[in-house]
């Protein structure tokens, strides 16, 4: 039986797509040079718990699946070294990882979901919500 779909259909919303994005995603993020030292502190060797708990996080947002549980802001209370570019890293990788897997209406919410989350997590870790951006100046 051959399958109707076309050959590069882009995937649809399951968990098994949901796993490969997470997984991708997650390994763009340890290979990035601002992204990859902060989780690499946070996460240390618990790489395998973390992607579980993103599939489970992820699952339950574009799915409806209630498989996580937790509280996503108090997790990263404790990370150091924050700064907005490192949100603005994680949410245009999270950009190029959903538009290349999923049709566009399903990129496009799972980057608003996304836009969410970060900004949650800019209030928690800086104090301050998202449009603030603190000049830096150069110590000579």
């Amino acid at each position: 039986m051959t399958a109707m779909a076309p050959e590069h259909a882009p995937h649809p919303l399951n968990l098994d797509s949901i796993t490969a994005l997470v997984h991708g995603f997650y390994a763009d993020v340890r290979a990035d040079p601002l992204l990859g030292p902060v989780f690499t502190q946070a996460i240390g060797a618990h790489w395998d718990a973390h992607l579980a708990r993103m599939v489970d996080f992820w699952s339950t947002v574009a799915l409806g699946s209630k498989r996580y549980r937790g509280n996503v802001a108090v997790r990263h209370l404790a990370l150091e070294g924050i700064t907005p570019a490192h949100f603005a890293a994680w949410v245009r990788l999270w950009a190029v990882h959903t538009d290349a897997r999923f049709p566009p209406e399903v990129a496009q919410q799972l980057q608003q979901t996304a836009h969410g989350v970060a900004r949650n997590l800019f209030r928690v870790c800086l104090g301050q919500p998202p449009a603030f951006l603190q000049a830096h100046g150069h110590s000579h």
